[in-house]
């Protein structure tokens, strides 16, 4: 990657303009790894949200985007090019705002969402299902056969509620599928990250034929301005990703109109190593939670591992979070950047505090790195002899912390991985795989990796069991929930 200091987009994108807010108030955006203020991003207010909601409900109701398939996958690929030809520009920006290391930009921070994120949903609009015929039948026993078949229609207006830690890779993963299926959305994205959004919104209103009002882009620093799209009667769906805490307060906030939401939450994900495993192969790959500083729902931060082997597993974890590279995330050899804020570091110290206080063994990391004074950095940190009810094992602490947790059994290691309010992902190692299979089978987790595969993609469905959410991202799942089902009948002749 070129040096440099990326130059973001301020303004939002309302009804096919790019505006500045209401009041022309602006907010910083903030480099996590250097705590510099990167630029300045329009400050939204609920006047503006309302206004972008406005402007998606008419593009719905008054034009032939739900009712034009052909002219939508165009507009898809479209963008697709226009993101493509600013590429770099993305990933830089990424870098700076997010503080993700530039590595991991050429994998799921930025790379492989776009190969297919978009790709794949405007390639599915000819290949979907959008009606089925049902066998004709004489439902009321009345001597009148009716031919009957089912469609399936877009949702309507949709709000967009995504996170900071993949940005890019959430908003693609929710765009996609959103506009592929007729709909029109308002975007709210985390006030942490704003820039990716915005360049999104410009690309939109300067590259593409993507009519005004279809996608709107709305930033703010007050977390409050997204409750319009919970409460306002005139949008039908949300789609959030986020903690599970605010994921609470979206869908009580939601009920009130009785719209449908879509929401993907927190997780507390398993690195479950069976007894037929070798370990030295495998555990130390356990610090690759580290990656992008632990800010990943579906990362399995807990660490089951057989008891006869405890302390064996707990050195090769530990000689694995020492050789962790981490700091610059400008630094093509680091895989570790800076959590996202100062408010993140602090919540994250916390939370290994609060496991020093309930009794578990730091074995190594646990505070602020001493040579990196400047940024929001948290170093490598491993617990040994946690329980399974201590808080670091039951809450997401969203950092590069793991957990080693020892079971007896297979039945065991099934209840302590069940043991969880979460039920996100997980990965399972094994010297027989058939055996990995049976025991994935007992997990309650919406997705699992077994010795080292990998689930990921736009066709694979994503989501979780329990507090780890309502509903699929991706895959045909991820399809239909941005649809309605509708029921027809006729004579049948």
């Amino acid at each position: 990657m070129t040096g440099g200091s990326p130059t973001g987009e301020a303004r939002m994108l309302i009804d096919g303009k790019l505006v500045e807010g209401e009041t022309g108030a602006t907010f910083d955006n903030i480099n996590p790894a250097t705590e510099a203020v990167l630029g300045p991003v329009a400050d939204g207010t609920a006047a503006d949200m309302a206004a972008a909601v406005a402007a998606a409900r008419v593009a719905f109701d008054s034009t032939t985007w739900a009712s034009d398939p052909a002219f939508r996958k165009a507009c898809l690929l479209r963008l697709q090019a226009a993101i493509e030809a600013e590429q770099e520009e993305l990933r830089a920006e990424l870098v700076a705002e997010v503080g993700c290391p530039v590595l991991i930009t050429y994998g799921p921070q930025l790379d492989a969402p776009l190969r297919e994120a978009l790709l794949w949903p405007a390639e599915m609009i000819d290949r979907f299902e959008w009606s089925r015929d049902l066998p004709p039948k004489d439902p009321f026993g009345l001597g009148a056969e009716t031919a009957r078949q089912v469609w399936k229609e877009p949702v309507g207006v949709v709000g967009v509620i995504v996170p900071w830690n993949f940005p890019i890779e959430i908003i693609l993963n929710k765009l996609g599928p959103i506009l592929a299926m007729g709909n029109t959305c308002v975007l709210k994205p985390a006030p942490d990250t704003p820039w990716n959004a915005t360049r999104l919104g410009r690309l939109i209103a300067e590259h593409t034929d993507i009519p005004p009002g279809v996608v709107n882009v709305v930033v703010s620093s007050d977390h409050a301005v997204g409750e319009v799209l919970t409460t306002s009667p005139q949008v039908d769906m949300v789609a959030f990703t986020g903690s599970t805490a605010t994921g609470r307060r979206v869908m009580a906030a939601a009920s009130a109109t009785l719209k449908p939401v879509f929401l993907e939450l927190g997780g507390k994900s398993v690195n479950l190593v069976l007894d037929d495993a070798d370990l030295a192969a495998t555990i130390p790959g356990a610090a690759n939670i580290c990656f992008h500083a632990g800010q990943g729902c579906a990362m399995p931060t807990r660490l089951l591992v057989p008891s006869s082997r405890y302390e064996e597993a707990v050195e090769l974890a530990a000689a694995g979070f020492d050789a962790v590279a981490y700091g610059d995330p400008t630094d093509p050899s680091n895989l570790m950047g800076p959590v996202v804020s100062k408010r993140q570091q602090e919540r994250v110290l916390g939370y290994i505090e609060q496991g020093r206080q309930e009794g578990a063994r730091l074995v190594t990391g646990g505070g602020v790195p001493a040579h990196l004074p400047t940024g929001f950095y948290v170093e490598p940190t491993l617990f040994a002899d946690v329980d399974p009810a201590m808080t670091i094992a039951q809450e997401e602490i969203f950092g590069p912390v793991l957990c080693v947790i020892g079971y007896e059994d297979d039945d065991d290691a099934v209840r302590i991985a069940n043991d969880s309010p979460y039920g996100l992902s997980g990965t399972i190692t094994s010297g027989d795989l058939e055996r990995a299979k049976g025991v994935a089978r007992r997990i309650r987790t919406g997705t699992l990796g077994l010795n080292g595969g990998i689930w990921y993609g736009a066709d694979a469905p994503f989501g979780g069991y329990k507090q780890s959410g309502i509903g699929r991202q991706c895959g045909i799942e991820g399809l239909e929930i941005f649809t309605e089902t509708k029921t027809v009948g006729w004579p049948h002749r």
